[in-house]
Parts: C-alpha cells; sequence; structure tokens
C-alpha cells in the first residue's frame, strides 16, 4: 500500500490523502481524531461487508453524515493504491487502484484502476497477498490490547485468524 484516498468517508468530510511508507505504518493521535477511521476504510475497500465491524448499524453510516458546519454527503468513494512493480499482483501495472464507492440510495460500486469490476474481482486478485477485509493488514489497538490481555486459548485464536488458518481449524474440528 503507497496510498489511502477517503472522499466522505465516516469522520472525514472532504478528501484525504494518506501516503504510506515501506514498512510498519502506526497512526497515532488523540481519541476522536479518526485513526479508527481510518482502519475502517482500509478494511471497507477492500471489501469488509459487516457493517458492524466498521462500528456502523448498516452499510450507509460509512458515509459522512454531517457536523457543525458541514454538511452531509451523498456519496463516499476509498481508494487503495497499491506499488505494483514488483508483479505481486497478477496486472501489467506498476500502480493498482483499489476503489470502492457508495451513494446514500445504496448504490454500491467497486473499481480496479478507474474500471468498474465486481467485489470477487477484487477478492481474487488480493487472494494469497495477505490482504484483503479479513486479513490482518490493519491492527487497532482494540486488537492489541485484547491480545494482550487475553488467555492462552484466546490468544491463540487471534493468531490463527491473523495467519489466515482461523476458518481452515475450525471447518477441520467440525
Amino acid at each position: 500500500m503507497t496510498r489511502l484516498e477517503l472522499s466522505g468517508f465516516k469522520s472525514f468530510a472532504g478528501t484525504v490523502e494518506l501516503p504510506f511508507e515501506a514498512g510498519v505504518t502506526a497512526i497515532v493521535g488523540p481519541n476522536g481524531c479518526g485513526k479508527s477511521n481510518i482502519s475502517d476504510a482500509v478494511r471497507w475497500v477492500l471489501g469488509e461487508q459487516s457493517p458492524r465491524l466498521l462500528r456502523g448499524g448498516k452499510m450507509e453510516d460509512v458515509i459522512f453524515q454531517g457536523s457543525t458546519g458541514r454538511r452531509p454527503v451523498n456519496v463516499t468513494e476509498v481508494s487503495l493504491v497499491f506499488d505494483n512493480s514488483d508483479g505481486t499482483l497478477p496486472l501489467a501495472y506498476q500502480e493498482v487502484l483499489v476503489t470502492r464507492r457508495l451513494s446514500r440510495s445504496g448504490q454500491s460500486e467497486y473499481l480496479l484502476n478507474r474500471s468498474p469490476v465486481r467485489l470477487r474481482d477484487i477478492q481474487d486478485l488480493l487472494r494469497g497477498t495477505g490482504l484483503g477485509a479479513d486479513a490482518a493488514v490493519v491492527m487497532e489497538a482494540r486488537m492489541i490490547e485484547a491480545l494482550l490481555s487475553e488467555k492462552a486459548e484466546e490468544r491463540r485464536a487471534l493468531f490463527e485468524e491473523a495467519a489466515g488458518i482461523g476458518r481452515i481449524w475450525r471447518a477441520w474440528m467440525t
């Protein structure tokens, strides 16, 4: 990931561009400044389908609702830019842009390098890369807290999920 672009997403009324350097990125700041909304945006653009996991009641809750001095917006759009110069993704592009857009009417679309695609196309593209809505790309503070305070069994379950083997293990056990 080299860049995250948000427009009208949760607390971000306007357009915001966040560049990422190579390596680990930590997003820090005071309570209420939008840190969790950034991690929600990454999960959402990668295909998260559960409003609850995005800390909302319905999917439209990700659209900026308005504030003092700012009117609500009707559409949200989030884009993630990936450096593909090493050919990790099976596309003939040096840079890959994954975008998700949602309107208050409920119309939703995914775009790959600005061309409409299905969610399944995004999932297929990212499969095996360690990226995706359920990947451990984004670790929120509450997840770190849980990891440090959980019992050994619960900690193991978190590591299994992070490694992507949680579903396999559960299927094997049933």
